[in-house]
């Protein structure tokens, strides 16, 4: 008889890991977050217009925002620890939304400032990429450079899907529909952060992604996780349940305190200091203005801006999969020249009309724009293990800090000379800087620099 064969069950179906569903509502709240970071550029003029306010007013609320922005990242990697994900998460959205939506009532130059700056800088500075890093760490036991490189990307996605519907709006019907739009962009993720976000594998019942079962009377703790090789399963949960019970701001002081005896975070500052500088600080802010002082026009400025961060999805995500096969010191050093290059040429591309080569500035540029955080995380984790995600928070607070002072000088020098050559020259300068600092990081900093992971 045949009938026992005809009954043997077919092989379950594999179902998608929870972890992947986290990462893609991760990416979607990255999006959502997103919206302002295209709008400095596009609503700097229309306020000039209608307000009368300089350059340096605006680029200092910028300033203040990006200094939040920084200065939230280690805080928040340890309220997420503490609160969870998904609660940290949501508030972050509520605060961008909030600041967003308010920005329409501000008659005062000090309003800009508490908008632009307080809310909006808490907002994204709680949704900031050590965000990335803490979901990469957390649900994934490999492919977490791959994983950095894609959810970091989702900032420059919300770049890309903002940027040319702000400079429409800020054209007409005018800045405060646009503000509108941020503000609803980030409340629209709130709901499914809330429900699809779980907070750790163990919440949905699960190992993270890649780990396998750890063999019967195997020692776990979290110094399992300082390997940059696969994690067992209990080696994620146990930093879970001791973390939360210790309060969030003590957790990431202690860890700076830690961190800043070892050399290989101070060359981690400087060099994401200067990457801060050169992005969101110059590019981000400055590159509309400037574009439009050569007579382009707003939304053509807007429009290249937006490829920068088409490019920049296709670069991170790129420059994450090297990050998982290439000596990520190596990558660091490559992408700080490379910006730098393109840097100290753009002064002669830029005009009243779109050239060949301004296209391909946008395009090398966008492909190196955040190509920097992946080896940048990577080497938090294999320096610091678990404290990792922490230590990322503070190096990322070192991104901003350079990208603030670079928003107020860039602006000081347009209003003392009339144009940002002095500032495009500088920033080149900085990230050759970068690049040596980058290259001189130890390779076997990881065994020579340890940092204790507490119990």
């Amino acid at each position: 008889m045949s009938a026992p064969e005809t009954m043997t069950p077919a092989p379950a179906r594999r179902r998608i890991h929870p972890a992947w569903t986290v990462a893609a509502v991760a990416f979607l709240a990255l999006v959502g977050a997103a919206g302002f970071r295209a709008a400095p550029g596009v609503l700097m003029v229309p306020l000039q217009n209608e307000f009368g306010w300089s350059t340096t007013v605006l680029s200092a609320a910028v300033s203040i925002n990006l200094v939040l922005f920084g200065l939230t990242a280690p805080f928040a990697a340890a309220l997420m620890e503490r609160f969870g994900i998904r609660a940290v998460t949501a508030v972050a959205l509520v605060l961008i939304g909030a600041g967003s939506a308010l920005t329409v009532f501000v008659t005062q130059s000090w309003q800009i400032l508490l908008t632009w700056g307080l809310l909006i800088g808490l907002g994204t500075g709680s949704m900031a990429l050590v965000f990335a890093a803490t979901i990469a760490n957390t649900w994934f036991a490999k492919s977490r450079g791959l994983v950095i490189g894609i959810l970091t990307a989702g900032s420059a996605a919300g770049q890309l899907v903002f940027l040319p519907f702000i400079a429409l709006l800020a054209q007409d019907p005018g800045w405060r529909q646009a503000s509108l739009l941020i503000g609803a962009g980030a409340l629209a993720v709130v709901p499914l952060v809330l429900k699809f976000l779980k907070n750790s594998p163990a919440e949905a019942g699960v190992l993270p992604y890649g780990a396998t079962p750890p063999a019967a009377g195997a020692t776990t703790g979290p110094e399992s996780t300082e390997s940059t090789a696969p994690v067992t399963g209990p080696a994620t949960p146990a930093p879970e349940t001791a973390e939360p019970r210790r309060n969030a701001a003590v957790r990431a002081l202690q860890v700076l305190k830690r961190a800043s005896k070892v050399r290989t975070f101070w060359a981690l500052v400087a060099g994401f200091a200067i990457c801060g500088a050169t992005t969101n600080g110059l590019i981000g802010t400055h590159f509309i203005p400037s574009a439009h002082d050569h007579g382009m026009p707003e939304t053509t400025a807007a429009g290249l801006l937006a490829v920068v961060g088409l490019f920049d999805i296709i670069g991170t995500i790129a420059s994450g999969w090297l990050t998982d096969r290439v000596n990520p010191r190596i990558l660091l050093a490559v992408y700080y020249q490379f910006r730098g290059i393109g840097l100290l040429v753009l002064p002669l591309l830029l005009s009243a009309t779109v050239q060949p080569s301004m296209i391909v500035f946008v395009v090398i540029y966008g492909l190196d724009w955040v190509a920097t955080v992946p080896p940048t995380a990577a080497i938090c984790r294999q320096v610091f293990g678990a404290d990792g995600s922490v230590v990322f928070g503070w190096v990322f607070a070192a991104h901003q800090l350079g990208a603030a002072a670079a928003a107020l000088a860039a602006g000081a020098v347009r209003d003392a000379t009339g144009q940002y050559t002095y500032a495009w020259f500088a920033a080149a300068a900085m990230c050759t800087i970068a690049a040596v600092i980058s290259a001189t990081i130890r390779k076997d900093a990881r065994k020579l620099e340890p940092v204790p992971v507490p119990a």
